[in-house]
């Protein structure tokens, strides 16, 4: 079976603490410089990269003189401060050597949790890729509480796969991939070369946390992928020190653990809108944008529209209807209906003028709508 990572375009690459430190004594310079050259060389492939890096929590305590990761939350959170500005740096010197910029975004679950906060990361990083730029993505653990303690990177980059509709998630890591049981426990066990994310079977293969410098282990991975799946991404779990990992994966070539999405990225997300037994609201369309909708597969834009029935926010699920109230299809607006009153009827040129700001040309663009 060939890698997933050959044909993904967007990917997000979640790297641990133990392969960006030496053993937790500290950033690794080499090692950062290897992945910066791999992900570079994704680019080149036209690829989109999302990096989400631990590391600042082990830099931080090599600065401070911790011996071993504190226990006590308030030495956690200033170590994570410390050690984010030495991550920042190096992936910045690192990435610079090959002519492209990094963006450091600091999330917590909870900005994910909240609808506007999750709208405007999403389209920040939409943004950033659109620009050629490489974000890296770390938990903002200064700030959080119950999060630096239980939370770990692995469902932070699943959630960030679920944010931006990654094609796939790699998950490198200190193990090979995933094994039948713990290797280091049963000379029997062997490695899952593929399995379906999500299988309960996974979990029970899974072990505890493997790495003292680190807050996740297998489990963390295995639960991670069926996160990711929800939304249509595969997820790779790899060893980090395989020699060019990143660039071979992106060969074709089926290295470690392989846990594929049921359903595609597109399916998924048309399926969950399908789903929706109600939606927040409706807007009335012309009989041009109906032809534009059902026959030629085009977005929906301001000017197609008539009406607007109900209240709804930037992001929600919407039904169109046309004139005479049969429903059409649904669609994640991209404007909220109070916004939507004042652009409908007009050009997608005028709306900068007449909001004040553009979140994009379209009411609804086609890859968020599903014919019904």
């Amino acid at each position: 079976m060939q890698s997933v990572i050959q044909r993904a375009k967007r990917l997000i690459i979640k790297v641990g603490s133990s392969l960006v430190t030496n053993d937790g004594k500290g950033l690794d310079a080499n090692a950062i410089a290897r992945w910066a050259e791999q992900i570079a060389q994704l680019r080149a492939l036209g690829k989109e990269v999302v990096l989400v890096s631990s590391g600042a929590v082990a830099e931080g305590m090599q600065r401070l003189g911790f011996d071993k990761r504190p226990s006590g939350i308030h030495h956690l959170q200033a170590c994570a401060a410390v050690g984010q500005m030495g991550l920042a740096q190096i992936y910045e010197t690192s990435f610079r050597k090959h002519d492209l910029h990094t963006a450091q975004v600091l999330l917590t679950h909870a900005d994910l949790a909240d609808r506007e906060r999750y709208l405007n990361a999403r389209s920040t990083l939409f943004a950033l890729l659109h620009l050629g730029v490489v974000p890296v993505i770390n938990e903002n653990d200064t700030v959080v509480t119950d999060e630096i303690k239980f939370g770990d990177n692995d469902t932070l980059g699943a959630l960030v796969a679920n944010l931006i509709e990654a094609d796939a998630l790699v998950i490198l890591t200190d193990q090979p991939g995933l094994y039948s049981a713990d290797p280091r426990k049963n000379p029997d066990a062997r490695l899952i070369a593929h399995a379906q994310a999500g299988d309960v079977a996974l979990e029970s293969m899974a072990g505890g946390a493997g790495s003292s410098i680190g807050s996740g282990g297998m489990l963390t991975k295995v639960l991670a992928a069926k996160r990711a799946a929800r939304s249509g991404a595969h997820t790779v779990i790899a060893w980090g020190r395989e020699p060019d990992v990143l660039t071979r994966l992106a060969g074709g070539e089926a290295i470690g653990t392989q846990l594929l999405a049921p359903t595609g990225r597109l399916t998924a997300r048309r399926q969950w809108m399908v789903d929706h037994l109600h939606t927040s609201g409706e807007v009335v369309i012309d009989a041009g944008a109906v032809a534009k909708l059902t026959r030629e597969g085009k977005s929906l834009l301001p000017i197609g529209v008539i009406a607007v029935k109900g209240e709804f926010g930037r992001g929600q699920v919407v039904t169109c209807v046309d004139e005479a109230g049969k429903p059409l299809a649904r669609g994640l607006t991209n404007y909220a209906s109070s916004e939507v009153r004042r652009i409908m009827r007009h050009s997608s040129t005028e709306i900068e003028r007449i909001l004040g700001f553009v979140e994009g040309p379209e009411l609804i663009h086609r890859d968020n709508m599903v014919l019904l």
